[in-house]
């Protein structure tokens, strides 16, 4: 009997240790018709958590948040969502960006989680935006952990521009790296998921499409516009969260729980924004929580302790 028990105990640490390990268990992904999948063709669900801003909250840009995220919180992948826009950002500092964004990555690399860089932006630079991939595709591509995001929530953008963006954009990226997943943004903040599946982009391999949502602003209908495009079309929930859509506003639970309960049964991924310690209800920590990762329930804001719990239940 102690010989099954022991055996019994010796499983659950395995199944503990190999889930904490998700780009060890699924190896480089790869997108089957609307599917994300692992290495082998397995269907795939990320989870996880957004940074905020790196030129705004630039000191949860460490390896010891990223471990936190990875260990604590279960996420198994984690954003960084590089800013193109207020003070400081890419444009007026670049080398500050890279050096952000590059400690995440090789922190996401060791702790053995997906990262995704994100362009995060509202408007077009082509130009910036191709050179800021092809520097990091030559340095990182090798890696299975990365996933490029090449624009956040264009807003006033058509989607034959944005096509054409992308088109540039995806064609850099794959001069230095072949094969690992590309997101694209889709019109009006990416919700216009119905208009990119009208007429997708064709001759590029391993690219979805990214919705995000706001879940006491965006209902039904964005939820059964996604699931209806998601019929032909890999769809990647690369920001949601559980308030209004200007990160402010009480959480609503019923529409937040819905909206997951779709997502796991589409299979789509998902990531929870942000880690930040604004005066909102979108930030997840209060601004006397360290940076390092090292944070008690006390410091953590009602939200974070939500998705902080949704990670730990759905990432098992």
């Amino acid at each position: 009997m102690k010989k099954y028990a022991l055996l019994f105990m010796l499983m659950l640490f395995m199944q503990h240790a190999f889930a904490g390990k998700p780009v060890k268990e699924w190896g480089k992904l790869q997108v089957i018709s609307t599917q994300l999948c692992d290495q082998y063709g397995r269907p795939v669900v990320l989870r996880g958590v957004s940074l905020g801003w790196h030129n705004i909250w630039p000191r949860f840009y460490n390896k010891g948040a990223v471990k936190a995220l990875a260990t604590d919180w279960h996420a198994n992948v984690i954003r960084a969502a590089m800013g193109i826009k207020i003070e400081d950002n890419y444009l007026e500092n670049p080398s500050f960006a890279k050096q952000c964004v590059e400690t995440v990555v090789k922190a996401a690399i060791k702790n053995d989680v997906y990262v995704i860089m994100d362009w995060h932006a509202h408007e077009t630079y082509t130009k910036e935006a191709k050179e800021w991939f092809g520097y990091f595709a030559k340095k990182y591509g090798k890696h299975p952990h990365i996933i490029y995001e090449i624009f956040n929530e264009p807003v006033n953008q058509s989607w034959e521009s944005l096509k054409e963006y992308a088109r540039e954009v995806i064609t850099e990226i794959r001069k230095y790296d072949p094969d690992n997943v590309i997101l694209v943004g889709c019109p009006h903040w990416d919700q216009d998921i119905d208009v990119v599946a009208a007429s997708p982009l064709t001759g590029f391999t391993n690219i979805m499409y990214t919705v995000h949502f706001y879940a006491a602003t965006h209902g039904s209908y964005l939820r059964n516009k996604m699931v209806e495009a998601h019929k032909t079309l890999p769809i990647f929930v690369s920001e949601c969260a559980g308030m209004e859509a200007s990160g402010n506003g009480p959480l609503n639970y019923p529409e937040w729980q819905q909206w997951i309960d779709t997502m796991e049964r589409e299979r789509i991924s998902w990531v929870n924004w942000s880690v930040s310690d604004k005066d909102e209800t979108c930030s997840m920590l209060l601004p006397r929580a360290k940076a390092d990762g090292q944070w008690p329930e006390d410091v953590i804001k009602e939200y974070g302790k939500k998705v902080k719990s949704n990670l730990l239940k759905y990432n098992k």
